[in-house]
């Protein structure tokens, strides 16, 4: 198993992350549905637990087996590739877990976030781990606009080095220290448990979704950063407008011949 700890700092507060995240989330899931492939909205609905917390659960599934590596692909059956979530948002805290139908217990992906206003990622144990958890965890500071993207993911008008918000005036993101000095500020905390059951292969996949996750948080959160301009101002009811209206755009797309682009949104 890896742990990976991932801190996410963010030029906004902690209240305008969480329409964000959505807005995001939304747009992202839209650049990857196509050609039959992509994400399916199963479920998106309030839900509350017996020990009083509530918030949005989701269940999804995710079918992009044209993103697997080649050698799982080779020894998957057809079909078995589609990728289970299911989340629960009690913002500020989430919980994610993704799961493969075909593998059952043998595979998950788990993602508990807990969102800071304030902060600049200076949180040493954020989500209260266990002292064993803790000494096999990898921290990781993401830093939206010098950590070096992939080519393939980079677009000039995503680029938070070159991105103005009109609206907010914030950006573009020059300052070397900005971490240390932007305001408004808020980090993202993600813990990221990924366990990978397969003789032979676990190490190599276990490494090849840590290394995916790693580029899919960055690519994220350079979007939300330029799209700012996009959802500032927006309410949680004009998100979840927007959300039935991309469900129904997806299973359009899912269906029809085009093919998809880029990686898969990430968890809440």
């Amino acid at each position: 198993m890896i742990i990976q700890e991932f801190r996410v700092v963010n030029n906004c507060t902690e209240e305008e992350y969480q329409v964000a995240q959505l807005y995001a989330t939304a747009q992202a899931s839209k650049e990857n549905t196509g050609g039959g492939e992509g994400v399916e909205v199963l479920k998106n609905e309030p839900y509350e637990k017996e020990d009083g917390e509530k918030g949005q659960y989701t269940y999804k599934i995710f079918r992009l087996a044209s993103r697997v590596p080649s050698f799982v692909r080779a020894i998957a059956p057809a079909g078995s590739l589609d990728m289970y979530e299911e989340a629960w948002n009690a913002y500020p805290r989430c919980k994610t877990v993704l799961r493969n139908g075909w593998m059952k217990d043998a595979f998950s992906i788990v993602y508990e976030t807990l969102h800071v206003d304030g902060s600049r990622g200076e949180l040493n144990n954020a989500l209260k781990i266990s002292e064993a958890d803790l000494k096999k965890r990898e921290v990781i500071l993401i830093d939206v606009a010098n950590d070096k993207v992939d080519s393939k993911d980079y677009k000039s008008e995503e680029d938070p080095k070159l991105y103005h918000s009109e609206k907010t005036g914030r950006g573009p993101l020059t300052d070397p220290q900005w971490i240390k000095k932007v305001e408004p500020v808020m980090t993202c905390y993600k813990l990221v448990y990924i366990e990978f059951k397969w003789f032979g292969l676990q190490s190599r996949v276990e490494s090849f979704i840590a290394k995916t996750v790693h580029n899919l948080f960055l690519k994220f959160h350079r979007q939300l950063f330029c799209w700012t301009d996009s959802w500032y101002g927006m309410s949680i009811q004009d998100i979840r407008d927007l959300e039935a209206k991309t469900k129904e755009d997806l299973d359009k797309k899912r269906q029809d011949g085009s093919a998809a682009e880029g990686t898969t949104a990430p968890a809440e």
